[in-house]
């Protein structure tokens, strides 16, 4: 008996989804749960299993349509069934009404990514999160006829979330990349083939040959050679004739409306003209405007690998470089704050006369004691707890016309990057005692720099500490990392005069270590008072530090 194949609801607010690629053509045989076809929402790319063992019959929706939840998009027959004639590809009339004129032919979709060859080893995008659909291979450390072993660095990718150093599944010679370095594809996409010790390597051309920028790039044989860039799409390519929808998904047109973005003018690189989700930010990296009038060509492959590699190269002057992909979203993201909050930021000068002079006691024989330098970054954090279990408003974040208070406190720490900003979070911070706050802003800090941080490493903060003083500056005003609703900026420490009054009442002028501390708060929810409260306790804890270091 035939199977319907429905477009799945993929979340409570989303209602339609767009089909993106078929993994598997009519005729293919499919197992139960083997990925069917990728789709794309206003929240998720996501690879939708079959729901059903047997042979697909008939594909209803073509690539690049989108359709309503419950859309019967494919059939499914018993094996051994006859596919239907190429023709019963093309959208059924309930498809075409939800999405008319859909460009691309789904007689001929794009075949499932091919298994290893054989005593291959398959490598693989892997999941660095759940909520993590695809990611960005921004370095190659190895070419093909190297030897690699089981665990030691392969590739570098970006995600939304991180950047990450990935091992390899196995020991053995890299024989095949599929891959290009710059290219964004989907979880579970294969992007690399090692063989066994004697493996012969693959041509060098498979290496560098820039592949679309989303999970069709990972088809394994790119056509384009390694040194041409992607031709230039002219704005009739990019944009839809009268009457007919832009090839684009869901997210893409999102993106484009949080952005006041004219999708008419942006080139899309897709299959068919699709606009992708890449070519939007290249788009927004390039400072183009709605107003902006000639469509210029879409950045090449390579030229995209070369922004998204890190560190990146200093720009020759009156060069246009595309942004990163980590630049690019930590762009999104302060736009976001900014619109999103009521920025209000108060001005702290903190004694740390006290602290200079016990961590320049204690720091030697600190580190000699637990294997971890005695930094200032300790010290504040304990005192930013403190105060933040004394005021929880400041702990809290806003969900719709509610206020949620967190049950515990986890302390984002942003640490610079030669090529960005990332923030690992020290989580359940209340519950650590100072050598333990040490020691994880040590490692949180160290893997951070070396790629090695975990998603959920980086998620799930409710307050933050910037350091910005470092550079030498007396204070900044930091944006505040969303759905927090405050940030605490850390000036430089200095020695200056100040007034000094003895236990007996007399003044007298002493040479201080002193601080700057600027707490940036949401003024939606937290007033002058609580912040002027919180600063004065943050302040209080660090001036009369008597916590035992251990």
């Amino acid at each position: 008996m035939p199977t319907d194949v429905v477009m799945p609801q993929m979340g409570e607010s989303i209602f339609e989804g767009t089909i993106t690629k078929w993994l598997k053509k009519p005729g293919d045989t499919v197992q139960r749960d083997e990925p069917l076809f990728e789709i794309s929402t206003d929240k998720v790319d996501a690879e939708i299993p079959s729901p059903a063992s047997g042979v697909l019959t008939e594909i209803k929706v073509a690539e690049g349509t989108t359709v309503q939840i419950n859309t019967v998009v494919a059939v499914l027959g018993e094996a051994g069934s006859a596919a239907a004639p190429a023709a019963a590809s093309a959208p059924t009339p309930a498809a075409a009404a939800a999405a008319p004129k859909a460009e691309a032919p789904a007689a001929t979709p794009a075949p499932a990514t091919p298994a290893a060859s054989a005593g291959g080893v398959d490598v693989v995008m892997p999941q660095m999160g759940e909520s993590i659909f695809e990611g960005t291979i921004t370095k190659w450390l190895k070419k093909p006829g190297d030897t690699v072993q089981r665990d030691e660095p392969l590739f570098e990718i970006s995600t939304d979330k991180v950047d990450a150093e990935i091992p390899s599944p196995a020991s053995g010679v890299l024989t095949e990349i599929k891959v290009a370095e710059g290219t964004t594809v989907q979880i579970n996409t294969v992007v690399a083939v090692i063989g066994g010790a004697s493996g012969a390597a693959a041509p060098v051309t498979s290496v560098t040959a820039p592949a679309a920028p989303r999970a069709e790039a990972a088809a394994p044989k790119a056509e384009v050679p390694a040194a041409t860039p992607a031709p230039a799409v002219s704005a009739a390519t990019a944009s839809a004739s009268v009457g007919e929808r832009l090839r684009s998904s869901p997210l893409v047109r999102k993106i484009a409306k949080d952005n006041n973005l004219d999708l008419t003018r942006v080139p899309g690189t897709g299959a068919g003209g699709r606009i992708t989700k890449d070519d939007v930010l290249s788009y927004m990296a390039q400072g183009k405007s709605t107003a902006a009038a000639p469509v210029a060509a879409p950045v090449s492959a390579s030229a995209a690998a070369k922004a998204s590699a890190a560190p990146a190269a200093p720009a020759t002057p009156g060069e246009l470089v595309p942004m990163s992909r980590m630049r690019a979203i930590i762009a999104q993201r302060m736009v976001e704050s900014k619109q999103t909050s009521a920025h209000v930021h108060t001005v702290f000068k903190v004694d740390m006369t006290r602290i200079a002079r016990l961590r320049e006691k204690e720091k030697n024989k600190y580190e000699q004691r637990n294997g971890v330098k005695l930094t200032y970054m300790p010290f504040i954090a304990r005192a930013a707890v403190a105060a933040l279990k004394k005021h929880p408003i400041v702990n809290a974040s806003i969900e719709g016309d509610a206020i949620r208070y967190h049950k515990n406190i986890n302390v984002g720490i942003a640490v610079a990057l030669e090529w960005g900003l990332i923030v690992p979070v020290v989580k359940q911070a209340e519950e650590r005692s100072f050598l333990g706050v040490a020691r994880a802003i040590v490692d949180l800090a160290d893997r951070a720099r070396s790629k090695k941080l975990l998603p959920d490493e980086v998620a799930g903060g409710t307050f933050t500490l910037t350091n910005s003083g470092i550079f030498g500056e007396q204070f900044g005003t930091p944006i505040i990392s969303q759905p927090q609703v405050a940030i605490l900026g850390i000036g430089g420490l200095s020695k200056e005069p100040a007034v000094v009054t003895n236990a007996d009442g007399t003044d007298s002028i002493a040479i201080r270590s002193v601080q700057h501390f600027t707490l940036g708060f949401d003024h939606r929810i937290v007033d002058g008072a609580d912040a002027g409260k919180f600063m004065s306790d943050f302040k209080a804890y660090l001036e009369n530090w008597s916590e035992d270091l251990g």
